[in-house]
């Protein structure tokens, strides 16, 4: 990765007191790679999360001051972090705040609850309202998962933390939201105006090469059941059409136990084997509703096709019949005859590339520092 310009530190919030408030680091996401430009435009900056699985993150993250909190030193957190969720409020509102000038959250469940002082300002990168508390309750909680019990006790908990969660957005002096479709959430959860600054995608890793793609098409992803890898699955099934699925989560066991032979689970790889997964897929697959979707945008930066559901965030980043095909609904016949007739060739990867490119890094950089200055003018 090539240096850049500092263009925040260096500017409207010199010799301030910065701190950056994380949900956790478990992994590298979507979520993870908006902390890493964070990161490199505050280099000084102390992180602040839930829990910390030390090696999980980018050296770029972990090499600064990380500190936990109290839920890092209960049992197996680094694994059992999810079912911890009720502690959650008690723990992000625990962490002391009392010298900072300037708190950046990147938020998708509880690190935009942090409690910063009267004077300082709180700029909140939110990637999503709390999804299991507004309206994918039941893709996470639901009677199939939990059973009648244990879904009417997560009912009453959850209905609880999104109360929580709207109470605190006013916390957040000023909203990012990652997609026009998040912009429309927050709006209609917290009752907040946010200013959308799509998330980076490393379009000088994530590249072309000259090589002709395999018959396989491939779904990326972390397998939890709102991702809908299961209708990827049961299409490739009925379309008898080669599918690899890159990823890992609490979904594999029941994923495996839906897929026919043509079906290969691929679980977890490191970057430069993802890289070469897009390159050689047929087209990427995104079935489920995403808040942005950080994978098309890095297969379309490698000059490959999607195919993806016309909702959420791939509305906004997937061209229908230029970048990739969108498909109005989630039916399995739908998707089983988008596979069976997909033809690659229909689609040019270098325009395909060239869509990807007005989602670079130094783009959002740049965006994003233009906010922090912008909230210092307040």
């Amino acid at each position: 990765m090539p240096d850049r310009t500092n263009v925040a530190e260096s500017g409207a919030w010199a010799g301030a007191r910065v701190v950056i408030v994380h949900d956790w680091l478990t992994g590298m996401r979507g979520g993870e790679k908006v902390l890493e430009s964070i990161c490199r435009l505050f280099p000084s900056a102390d992180l602040l999360t839930l829990v910390h699985v030390p090696g999980a993150v980018s050296p770029t993250i972990e090499r600064r001051r990380i500190r936990t909190s109290f839920v890092q030193r209960l049992p197996r957190a680094g694994r059992w972090y999810r079912q911890y969720l009720p502690v959650f409020p008690v723990a992000i509102e625990a962490f002391d705040l009392d010298d900072v000038d300037l708190v950046i959250s990147t938020s998708h469940c509880a690190a935009k609850a942090v409690v910063p002082t009267g004077r300082a300002h709180h700029v909140c990168y939110c990637h999503s309202p709390m999804r299991y508390g507004w309206d994918q309750f039941n893709a996470y909680f639901g009677r199939d998962r939990l059973g009648p019990i244990g879904h009417a006790m997560a009912r009453h908990t959850l209905a609880w933390l999104a109360r929580w969660d709207r109470r605190t957005a006013g916390r957040v002096d000023r909203f990012l939201a990652n997609s026009q479709y998040v912009a429309g959430r927050i709006a209609r959860y917290y009752n907040r105006q946010a200013t959308v600054l799509y998330p980076p995608v490393d379009t000088e890793f994530f590249s072309p090469a000259a090589q002709e793609p395999t018959p396989s098409f491939l779904v990326v992803s972390a397998l939890v059941p709102y991702k809908r890898i299961d209708l990827a699955i049961v299409a490739a099934n009925r379309a008898a059409v080669p599918l690899r699925v890159v990823g890992t989560g609490p979904d594999l066991a029941r994923l495996r136990a839906l897929a026919g032979p043509t079906v290969e689970f691929v679980g977890g790889v490191d970057d430069e084997a993802l890289r070469g997964e897009y390159r050689r897929a047929r087209a990427v697959l995104l079935p489920g509703e995403e808040d942005f979707g950080i994978v098309p945008v890095e297969a379309m930066a490698c000059g490959r096709p999607v195919i993806a559901l016309a909702r959420g965030g791939a509305l906004e980043t997937v061209l229908d019949g230029v970048t990739g095909r969108l498909l109005t609904d989630d039916a399995a016949a739908t998707w089983t005859a988008a596979l069976a007739s997909f033809d690659p060739a229909d689609y040019e990867a270098r325009r395909i590339r060239v869509h990807a490119e007005e989602f670079g890094i130094a783009r959002f950089e740049a965006g994003f520092a233009a906010s922090l200055r912008a909230e210092a003018a307040c």
